[in-house]
């Protein structure tokens, strides 16, 4: 039977749940019962009925809480395949990395439009990169030092999903010469991204290989699955932009973390009240199960 995980960000009431519970049993999902995940934080209602009815009677508490619709065999999570700028980390590279070109805001509106859908995603970064020719490779170790810093409850996520039994995997849109650092620091098992090329110390404007994006995101997806011979129920995606919305629609469960509105549409669910521990709340792990 499917569930509705409720987290609120500070206190989850027994009223809370009660009311919302009311809310599925009027329209005509009964209320099986109810269970909390982590006492005063989160809980679960289990109903019977369609999980379209669900989403469209809960739709006004999403501004309260976040709630997470989801099939008991979605929680079995055997594959974490994750976007990284504002998803793992708290910063867009590269934005970060164009005001040491001392073009921040010129890059941060391209790349606004880009996660929002409204521009090519190639297209977009490829001009953006351009922007940066000749900036020196020493900006990138210094950008990563200090403006790059992960996302609250990222490495608590990867690590307890890695304890569990998940393969963690980071796709990136943004470039290798960050991906890599992330990925290790946070415990992902492999990473795909860009890369820069970079000749003589500096930045030359372009890039080299495949294209790290939406699509591209969609096919390791599957690709790991084909390979592990996974189940894709079993898959979960985790991003913020319009480039991871095919990788949501190839997953089991996909979840959109504090994201833009296309994103949020797309997705199987989102966070908008939390941080990244809240993933681990909506698959029904308490804190005393996570993994630091």
């Amino acid at each position: 039977m499917p569930i509705a995980a409720v987290i609120a960000a500070n206190t989850l009431l027994q009223d809370d749940l009660d009311r919302l519970g009311k809310k599925l049993s009027d329209a005509g999902l009964a209320n099986v019962h109810q269970t909390w995940i982590e006492p005063d934080r989160a809980a679960d209602i289990v109903y019977k009925g369609s999980s379209d009815t669900a989403r469209s009677v809960l739709q006004p508490d999403l501004e309260h809480f976040d709630i997470i619709l989801l099939e008991p065999e979605m929680r079995d999570v055997k594959l974490l395949i994750s976007d990284m700028d504002s998803t793992m980390i708290a910063a867009e590279c590269i934005d970060e990395l164009a005001d040491y070109a001392g073009i921040k805001d010129k890059i941060a509106a391209i790349t606004e439009q880009a996660m929002r859908g409204e521009l090519d995603f190639e297209q977009a970064l490829r001009g953006r990169v351009g922007l940066l020719k000749g900036l020196s490779e020493h900006a990138i170790a210094d950008c990563l030092a200090h403006k790059i810093k992960a996302m609250s409850g990222a490495k608590t996520l990867v690590h307890t999903l890695a304890h569990h039994g998940a393969d963690t995997v980071l796709v990136s849109g943004g470039f290798h010469q960050f991906a890599d650092i992330v990925g290790a620091d946070l415990g992902f098992q492999a990473v795909y991204a860009n890369q820069l090329v970079i000749e003589d110390g500096h930045l030359t404007g372009g890039l080299d290989g495949t294209i790290v994006d939406g699509a591209r995101k969609a096919a390791i997806l599957n690709e790991q699955i084909s390979d592990q011979s996974l189940d894709r129920i079993q898959t979960l995606s985790l991003g913020d932009g319009a480039n991871d919305i095919p990788m949501f629609d190839q997953a089991g469960l996909s979840i959109a973390y504090h994201a833009k509105p296309a994103a949020k549409a797309a997705a199987t669910g989102f966070i908008a009240h939390g941080d990244l521990t809240h993933v681990l709340y909506a698959l029904g792990i308490p804190s005393a199960q996570w993994t630091a």
